[in-house]
């Protein structure tokens, strides 16, 4: 099942009194429970692709689809409740909240929309949460006590606790030593196979890659490489995957 597409999809931003083109005519559609990394150099427009999946950004002309919905056609509001309700973020560098401890950064985006279930089920799928990332005990502890690692596992639960279809990882562990990357890249993997949750990588992380089941190359704003492990679905130069 196909969640997400990219349909000659282009992003042009004015820099000064030229035009600067992010992302070049590129095509390519994501399963349901990928595990998929968008990789390429600064430049490339991975980024940039990341934003317009994420409804941060609209693409200047082309289509990108999520769940069935042309982003382009839906209003602010409507891209809001596709936000919250479909997707969820994890940034390199956390971004958590730190006033709050850990149970209430988790909390935070159930706050933000229309919670569903009652307040016993939430507080339940909050704790089970935690447990899987395995910070049980340092839920009332703030985010300045945490390492680095713990910070991000933080931001993996609050990214899962609306229950999204997607997570969106911008660089996730490029703020992390390499051993606590990996056990950060196992973790999401876990979830990725339970769950059954579309991860999307953007990075220029190796081991991101490597353990991809889905790896798009990017180089100024094309796609040169589309492939699914031990699948070529296209390769070489160009826009279209």
């Amino acid at each position: 099942m196909v969640i997400v597409e990219l349909e000659e999809v282009r992003k042009v931003y004015p820099l000064g009194k030229v035009e600067v083109e992010a992302v070049k005519s590129v095509s390519f559609s994501i399963e349901k429970g990928d595990f998929i990394s968008i990789a390429g150099p600064s430049g490339s427009g991975k980024t940039t692709i990341l934003n317009m999946i994420g409804c941060v950004d609209r693409p200047t002309s082309g289509k990108v689809v999520i769940n069935g919905n042309a982003t382009k056609d839906l209003s602010d509001k409507a891209l809001t409740t596709l936000r919250h309700e479909t997707l969820g973020f994890i940034f390199q560098s956390f971004n958590l909240i730190p006033v709050l401890n850990v149970r209430e950064n988790v909390e935070f985006p159930l706050l933000l929309g229309k919670a569903k279930g009652t307040k016993a089920e939430r507080e339940d799928w909050i704790d089970y949460l935690i447990e899987e990332v395995g910070l049980t005990q340092w839920a009332s502890h703030r985010s300045n006590e945490l390492s680095g690692g713990q910070r991000q596992r933080v931001a993996i639960a609050r990214a899962l606790v609306t229950k999204p279809h997607i997570v969106l990882a911008d660089e996730p562990t490029a703020n992390l030593d390499s051993k606590t990357g990996e056990q950060i890249l196992e973790l999401m993997k876990k979830i990725n196979r339970e769950m059954q949750t579309t991860f999307i990588f953007s990075t220029h992380d190796a081991k991101i890659v490597n353990i991809a089941d889905h790896v798009i190359r990017l180089q100024d704003g094309n796609v040169t490489e589309n492939l699914r492990k031990g699948e070529a679905l296209n390769a070489g130069t160009g826009g279209r995957a």
